[in-house]
């Protein structure tokens, strides 16, 4: 492939269980290249594992949204303050490190008693109900979505609201119209929730980032909502679509469902394993280059838009052994779920505990469980930032 005119890059997956074709074709024949979006617009596409890290790593790289040139995926994009995700230095390492300590190993492990709990009701209820059952729904996302709320002190009665307004927010293949009033409800909500928590701190993530900030000046209400629209939208997403496909991949792949059955000590590689295959928000590792860059021998001119190909790059070979197989002895935890460098998720060991805890319990509990439809009949989102199953059908 030694064009260069920009390939056309499809951003929709057509195999649940792999990158679109495409890719994969790319990172063998031209790991550097130009590419053009659905939206129209051309960038930069990396798709080794070590060009990522490397773009991920480097402050010539912006990861400002309002930048010009920065990779946009719809015709109309929005401009939206995604506090922590779109800032860089100097202001983000100051932001970051202010929040960084409600996400402490330490912090999150305290919470293990209240998310097993959380999900032995949920299992309660779902051997309690009829069968077959919608696991998205029933499991999958109030799990994350109660965690989060409790986390930040949003209300759990509003995750409906919040729901299908961050549902629409992550979707394709809505209309502008439809992603503004999602955006602004949202917003909205968010501003009367952190309006009510300067008025009285409460003891939750948000109303200890209001005390802190009234001790030390003057409350930013702006940044205050923003960081919440961050935490509460990626917060619950990324764990209920990874919940949804962890099981489907453990009752598709039965041989490695029995090994974490009889040794639930390796139920955190399997975890670190399905973060690989999936890499479900790949499309948060885009950048814009702020001055001319060399990437594996490529001049990236300043202005450029790049887009890092996460799920891609976890299936390279020079860094994963037989990178398309599904295989929980693999022990890698370099892959690039989480993203790197600065902006590595801040929620990675809490999305990793709920994982464990949701599919340790779930199939302890339940080890028959099946789907009721062929892999390939499933809703997969192949519409959204942030891939997933809108329904996952079960029975036992």
């Amino acid at each position: 492939m030694t064009s260069t005119e920009p390939v056309a890059l499809p951003l929709t997956r057509q195999c649940p269980y792999a990158p679109p074709p495409e890719h994969l074709r790319l990172r063998d024949e031209q790991p550097v290249a130009r590419v053009r979006l659905p939206s129209g617009m051309t960038v930069w596409a990396l798709t080794r594992h070590e060009d990522i890290r490397a773009m991920l790593t480097d402050p010539r790289f912006s990861s400002d949204r309002n930048r010009p040139g920065f990779p946009a995926f719809t015709h109309d994009p929005i401009p939206v303050s995604l506090s922590l995700l779109g800032m860089d230095p100097p202001e983000h390492g100051p932001a970051r490190r202010a929040v960084m300590g409600e996400f402490t190993l330490k912090r999150i492990t305290a919470l293990r008693p209240r998310i097993q709990q959380i999900v032995d009701e949920r299992v309660d209820a779902l051997l309690a109900g009829p069968r077959p059952v919608d696991l998205v729904p029933a499991l999958s996302l109030p799990v994350p979505s109660l965690v989060t709320c409790e986390l930040l002190g949003v209300p759990y009665a509003e995750h409906d609201f919040f729901q299908s307004r961050s549902a629409t927010l992550l979707s394709r293949g809505v209309s502008v119209q439809q992603i503004q009033q999602a955006l602004g409800e949202l917003l909205s909500y968010l501003d009367r929730l952190i309006a009510a928590k300067e008025q009285e701190p409460t003891d939750d993530l948000l109303g200890r980032q209001v005390r802190r900030q009234q001790e030390q000046g003057p409350v930013d209400h702006e940044a205050l909502v923003s960081l919440a629209f961050l935490l509460l939208v990626a917060g619950h997403e990324t764990t209920a679509n990874m919940i949804s496909l962890g099981v489907l991949a453990l009752i598709d792949h039965p041989e490695d469902l029995a090994v974490i059955l009889r040794d639930p000590s390796r139920t955190p590689d399997a975890v670190e394993e399905l973060l690989r295959w999936f890499t479900i928000a790949e499309l948060g590792t885009s950048r814009v280059a702020l001055e001319d860059v060399e990437i594996s021998g490529v001049l990236i001119h300043a202005g450029d838009g790049v887009l890092g190909l996460s799920n891609t790059a976890d299936r390279d070979p020079e860094v994963f052994t037989d990178p398309g197989s599904f295989d929980i002895d693999r022990g890698g935890r370099h892959h690039l779920a989480f993203g790197y460098g600065p902006h590595q998720c801040l929620g990675q060991h809490l999305a990793r505990l709920e994982l464990q805890i949701v599919l340790d319990t779930l199939f302890r509990r339940i080890p028959h469980l099946r789907c009721t439809v062929p892999v390939d009949e499933l809703p997969f989102k192949n519409d959204a930032d942030i891939y997933g199953l809108h329904e996952l059908p079960v029975t036992w």
